[in-house]
């Protein structure tokens, strides 16, 4: 990537991630930031060193990173809104089986019908720990794949791995306990649920959530050191202020991020946003792609070229706040959800807003579904108010929509996409230059096939690795290959052992993460 003249640091682009955990975990907008300040106040007041309050600092932000790697599975469990099951369970996540079987019983599902309801909270019972230990080992390996992917140091990646072990040694995915779980791990578990609770029944209930979870789910040091600390704390939060306290409290602050730092993390964010659905897992890396070389051919300046690539790879973070089972339909859309939909630009807005440098990218990303003709969303601009630039990224993001498979129908051949892209220009709604220059770069071709592929995979391996991060079950791998499901298995089997992943979302990320799927 050629140099943008960043001015980006990496605890600003990691707090936005943050904004956009707290999106898909269906909590209030800056909920992991006041977990950030809160965790870190007290990790001071305990004594922790500059290095462990580094940890505590991007473990709050990351926490929940992973969430969108099984958004599909939670959105099938909870009625197809991923979202509303996160916030009815985020008061009990660190809670024992007898305070989280009421709360299941009474939250879950609110506001489905009767009927629709029931089979969601029997549905959640009857999945019980197998589910949760699924979802709480592919939420800690994604999250420690991101922190690597970043930079991040060894013993923070490592402490990732621990975010839902118990103090008592019954919590998940391991069973790990006491002071074999990382101590910022311990600190940052407690902030999280305090946050949560008392924003639910103010600091009477904290205290009391304090009190019941001390020893078991908690830390005893620790608890007692927030019934100490944490509501001085809490109370010297600024709302309006919150995103600079948090960005000035880094325990290390880095430089801004380089040219080739500054783009990782983009790819991170494409990786976050692109993994929710199993239909746009190569969406946006190809979008940046595609609108870099249009870009570049139509004459645009290295900068502007580089901007537009760079937009590319964050225009779906708001996808995040749109439930799958609005995503995955295969039935029209109704106004209502629709309506929904047309938010994810002004989510992916909103999740860039605060990132000082990212201005210019920001516009461009959230642009991308705009129509000249005023058709298109989220603010409805129409001819000149549409940039040359942003005209060149919508025009890249249809045509790789329209050549992948999505619920509702299967994708079109490249000539067919090209006809269609050819009636809205005609329509006076795309471009007929950013069109003409998108379908002169498209390649078309098999690239799948090379001499060597990352950590020693085969060739069968990695049609099997494609195939499961595109969602495919065993058996229809199987069918696909003409192998039995046997076979299937046990090359899923060698696949974990070589790329060191024991779960699909791992396993997906590592093929995002090595483009594997385009």
């Amino acid at each position: 990537m050629k140099p943008l003249n960043p001015t980006v640091r990496l605890s600003e682009l990691v707090a936005s991630l943050s904004i956009g955990t707290d999106i898909g975990m269906g909590q209030p907008e800056g909920q992991a930031l006041r977990t950030c300040h809160l965790a870190l106040g007290v990790a001071r007041e305990m004594g922790l060193d500059q290095k462990q309050c580094a940890d505590v600092y991007y473990i709050a932000l990351l926490r929940f990173v992973g969430c969108n790697s099984h958004a599909d599975q939670d959105a099938a469990g909870g009625g197809g809104d991923e979202m509303a099951m996160r916030r009815a369970l985020a008061p009990v996540i660190s809670g024992e089986p007898q305070e989280l079987v009421p709360h299941v019983v009474r939250h879950l599902g609110a506001g489905l019908p009767a009927g629709k309801r029931v089979r969601v909270v029997a549905g959640m019972l009857a999945a019980g720990p197998k589910q949760a230990r699924a979802v709480t080992t592919a939420t800690c390996e994604v999250a420690r794949m991101f922190a690597t992917q970043l930079g991040l140091g060894a013993a923070l990646v490592r402490a990732l791995g621990y975010q839902f072990e118990y103090w008592n040694g019954k919590g998940l995915p391991d069973g790990v306990s006491g002071e074999q779980i990382p101590i910022a791990a311990r600190i940052v578990m407690v902030a999280r649920d305090l946050d949560v609770v008392t924003r639910v029944g103010g600091r009477q209930l904290g205290e009391a959530m304090l009190r019941r979870r001390s020893g078991r789910a908690y830390d005893p040091a620790v608890a007692d050191a927030f019934h100490r600390h944490a509501w001085s704390i809490l109370a010297g939060i600024e709302e309006e202020s919150l995103w600079d306290q948090v960005i000035e409290a880094d325990p290390m602050p880095s430089d801004p991020l380089d040219a080739d730092g500054l783009n990782v993390a983009l790819e991170c964010c494409a990786q976050f946003a692109d993994i929710k659905c199993w239909f746009t897992r190569d969406h946006s890396p190809a979008v940046s792609n595609l609108a870099r070389r249009a870009a570049a051919n139509l004459g645009l300046d290295a900068i502007d070229v580089e901007t537009i690539a760079a937009a590319g790879l964050v225009q779906e973070l708001g996808k995040t706040g749109v439930q799958n089972g609005i995503l995955e339909s295969q039935r029209p859309l109704t106004n209502s959800q629709w309506d929904t939909l047309r938010l994810s630009t002004f989510l992916t807005q909103r999740i860039l807003a605060r990132c000082h440098g990212l201005e210019a990218i920001n516009a461009l990303a959230s642009s991308h579904h705009e129509r000249l003709d005023g058709s298109g969303y989220h603010r409805g601009l129409t001819g000149d108010r549409i940039s040359k630039a942003a005209r060149i990224l919508a025009a890249a993001d249809a045509f790789k929509a329209l050549t992948s498979d999505r619920p509702w129908r299967t994708r079109l051949a490249p000539d067919a996409a090209a006809r269609t892209l050819g009636a809205e220009v005609k329509q006076g709604k795309l471009a007929h230059d950013a069109v003409e220059a998108v379908l002169g770069v498209a390649g078309h071709g098999d690239t799948l096939r090379r001499q060597t592929w990352p950590s020693g995979l085969s060739d069968r391996e990695i049609d099997v690795l494609r195939l499961i991060s595109l969602g495919r079950t065993n058996r229809e791998v199987a069918e696909r290959l003409f192998i039995s499901p046997k076979t299937v298995g046990r090359h899923i089997e060698n696949i974990y052992a070589k790329i060191g992943v024991s779960t699909r979302p791992a396993a997906t990320l590592f093929a995002m993460q090595h483009q594997l799927l385009s």
